[in-house]
């Protein structure tokens, strides 16, 4: 298996809702017209919006789930202040604040949202990171 990640779906309770929340809160481009699902071109790779009851269907879960899942989404910023610029947009888009930015044990800088369904948005700075002009974030291997 190659090592990359191709598209990220998130289960949502109202599509058209957190369609809004991410086309016109947070100004993201919609890459497609499909009525039952909402993509979104992101740097590499796709993210995905998709009824919860029907995705769960389609992997054969229960969409109730066990709560928290163990997984975070993470949007690198440039900068320190653009950490704080990120979780301000998503606030005013109708995102929630979990954890406001601060200094991190990694050297860093981040805090969290999340969106209008609850999935957990890590926004943060990494000094040890790279990040492309395209938005690419770019590891220094051991």
């Amino acid at each position: 298996m190659e090592q990359r990640v191709s598209v990220v779906t998130l289960g949502v309770a109202d599509l058209d809702r957190s369609r809004r929340f991410y086309e016109d809160g947070l100004g993201w481009r919609r890459g497609n017209a499909h009525a039952e699902v909402v993509f979104f071109q992101l740097s590499g790779m796709v993210l995905a919006l998709f009824d919860r009851q029907r995705l769960a269907a389609d992997a054969h879960v229960s969409p109730e789930g066990s709560g928290f899942g163990g997984v975070t989404l993470a949007y690198n910023a440039r900068g320190r202040e653009d950490v704080e610029a990120v979780l301000a947009e998503a606030e005013r888009a109708g995102g929630r604040i979990l954890k406001p930015a601060q200094d991190v044990f990694w050297g860093g800088y981040s805090g969290y949202f999340a969106d209008p369904d609850g999935h957990l948005w890590e926004v943060a700075w990494n000094p040890e990171w790279e990040l492309t002009a395209g938005g690419d974030v770019k590891m220094h291997y051991l």
